[in-house]
């Protein structure tokens, strides 16, 4: 096995572009979680965004619109599962997995005539002077746009949660939506605009992997990526920051998996391509166990909220 044939420096940035998907993708699924609502249903909305992105791009020659149809299509799909689980009080688990086999047939139908096909290239946005600092450079600052705006994403949402009162007003609702309502806040509005809010986010990160990960479509794109997402969000306690951490956790596996294969590492590929999976087991059963009661989430995490 050729270890010299590594580079730390192009390893550690691949790691921020793979972890990209999976920090949009999570975060926009804590915000939902957070205002009291478990959405099982990330895998479908990545690959639906995927798809929607990847269509949009090549029939217009742009990867801005492909990425705005990917939001789009991304939260489109998660209102469905806003109305079937604020609006008709279905149980959110069966919906969420039922949205995310909505979302994969709907990608494999959408995406057949575009098999192989491959999407308008994404520019490099290298920020001037930093990208010229030594190892630094080359790492973080010499990115598509995607990556910086996911970072700034994460300080966005953390700001929004811990300083305004529409943070404080979706933490409410996600610790105790009985007395939110009280209060006179619109419980089930806030959670259609998280919903919304994590379906967008999902699309963005899907169509990270059909436009720029991997710049052709294929069925099952996005991998898996979806639920490794819904684990970080547990793994990072419902924190933005720790989300971040996850993310780049989990995505710096992913890149050191493929890289031992290209070394020629005598492991098994199977093996290798599992390792993201099992180290999102191994994480959440270590976190399990340190915590006392189990891993606690927003107090109204997954319960019906009925009007009265």
């Amino acid at each position: 096995m050729d270890f010299g044939s590594i580079n730390p420096v192009v390893l550690l940035a691949s790691l921020m572009v793979a972890s990209t998907p999976i920090l949009l993708a999570a975060l926009g699924e804590m915000v939902v979680e957070k205002s009291g609502v478990l959405n099982l249903g990330v895998e479908g909305m990545m690959i639906t965004g995927a798809v929607c992105g990847f269509i949009a791009s090549v029939e217009s020659g742009s990867p801005l619109v492909g990425f705005i149809a990917a939001a789009a299509g991304g939260a489109l799909l998660s209102m469905l599962f806003g109305i079937v689980t604020q609006f008709f009080l279905a149980t959110q688990v069966p919906a969420g997995l039922a949205l995310t086999l909505i979302g994969v047939g709907l990608a494999s139908m959408l995406g057949q005539n575009y098999v192989g096909v491959q999407s308008p290239r994404t520019p490099e946005m290298p920020v001037p002077v930093l990208q010229d600092i030594p190892v630094i450079g080359p790492i973080m600052f010499q990115h598509d746009a995607m990556v910086y705006f996911s970072l700034l994403a994460v300080l966005a949402v953390w700001a929004v949660l811990k300083f305004t009162r529409a943070g404080l007003i979706l933490r409410a609702v996600g610790e105790n939506h009985t007395a939110a309502h009280a209060l006179g806040y619109k419980v089930r509005l806030v959670r259609f605009c998280a919903i919304g809010f994590g379906g967008a986010m999902a699309g963005l990160g899907g169509a990270y992997i059909s436009l720029i990960r991997v710049p052709q479509w294929t069925d099952g794109i996005t991998a898996g990526i979806g639920w490794i997402a819904l684990a970080i969000v547990v793994f990072a306690s419902w924190r933005p920051l720790r989300v971040l951490i996850g993310a780049y956790l989990f995505g710096g596996i992913t890149v050191l998996q493929l890289n031992l294969q290209a070394a020629g590492a005598k492991v098994p590929v199977e093996l290798l391509s599992m390792s993201p999976f099992i180290a999102t087991i191994v994480v959440l059963v270590a976190i399990s166990a340190r915590s006392k009661g189990g891993i606690s989430g927003p107090a109204m995490l997954g319960r019906i909220f009925e009007a009265r």
